[in-house]
């Protein structure tokens, strides 16, 4: 195809016969790998039903040791589940136990990931916030 014959196509069809880099979308990032949370009491559980509850998740961790809280997180719309939940226990030893215990497991027939949580991230500084003083 000459470059007359391309000047004359519509011109949706001409970065076709683009030769410049510009018409190709860039190549997404490769993902990074997530480094392991540092064990703690908390932990942070993936994978649950809909129609996982809050006791539900706690009889399924107490097992393993002294479950002081378990939470399932839910949509403040329709109740249910957004599908995880954490579960703090008294001692690290306990926590170990129920990730050992419990990551890779059935779950009201859904297969849930337990791991130790991460911490929040910091929220921006208010200095930062855009807004004249």
């Amino acid at each position: 195809m000459s470059l007359r014959s391309v000047a004359t196509c519509p011109r949706s069809l001409r970065r076709f016969f683009s030769t410049s880099g510009f018409g190709f979308p860039p190549r997404p990032a490769a993902p990074q790998p997530r480094e392991e949370a540092e064990p703690s009491t908390n932990l942070f559980v993936s994978g649950l039903s809909k129609r996982t509850t809050t006791e539900k998740l706690r009889e399924a961790f107490s097992p393993f040791g002294e479950v002081i809280h378990a939470r399932v997180v839910t949509d403040h719309v329709t109740g249910y589940s957004k599908g995880f939940g954490f579960v703090r226990y008294a001692k690290i030893e306990d926590a170990a136990k129920g990730i050992e215990g419990m990551h890779g497991k059935f779950l009201d027939g859904w297969v849930i990931f337990a791991e130790y949580a991460r911490p929040r991230p910091q929220p921006p500084s208010p200095q930062n916030s855009g807004y004249a003083n």
